[in-house]
């Protein structure tokens, strides 16, 4: 009895427990850039960041996406730039690249190549890719990580590149000035 009432305990605090730790994300819109992915709130307090400043981010993607899903680490690259064009940054000034390895390069997969892996309907994360493609994103598959998922070009997505290597990739970027971001 008394087991089961510690257990009971417990369970009650952790009903009223939830509703505290829950966030609040209505503050949280698409946009400016690219409407219906890439949300962002805005900060109260903090000033426009300068027109003027320039951004050469590379964000490293390995996971693949949550089963009917698109990357959400894809989406993380589409909210800094929604985040920081609506913050008062130049387009112009912000220059992405999507470095892909391990399994998430088969979220790179164009939908024809997709079914044929016999996967149902439209690859979840190709319209994504193809319209951050057409804002001047660049996706980088690991040639690596292409060849041991048995991937070519010919199965990417249009306008997707291929290194040699994840390391290659990043090590190009970087030469040309880019910063990998941690997140």
């Amino acid at each position: 009895m008394e087991r089961m009432m510690k257990y009971l305990a417990i369970l009650a605090a952790l009903m009223f427990a939830l509703p505290a730790s829950a966030q609040d994300m209505s503050a949280f819109k698409t946009g400016p850039v690219f409407e219906g992915f890439g949300p962002h709130a805005p900060v109260e307090g903090m000033g426009q960041v300068p027109a003027d400043t320039e951004f050469s981010i590379a964000f490293d993607v390995a996971k693949l996406a949550e089963e009917g899903k698109a990357n959400r680490s894809f989406e993380s690259a589409a909210r800094f730039i929604n985040m920081h064009v609506a913050a008062g940054v130049d387009p112009e000034n912000i220059r992405i690249a999507v470095v892909v390895h391990g399994k998430a390069s088969l979220d790179l997969m164009s939908d024809e190549a997709w079914s044929a892996k016999g996967n149902k309907g439209a690859n979840p994360s190709s319209a994504m890719i193809r319209e951050m493609l057409d804002h001047g994103v660049r996706f980088i598959l690991c040639g690596q990580s292409g060849t041991a998922n048995g991937m070519t070009q010919a199965d990417l997505v249009p306008g997707v590149e291929t290194a040699l290597s994840a390391m290659t990739a990043h090590a190009l970027l970087q030469q040309r000035g880019y910063t990998v971001n941690p997140f």
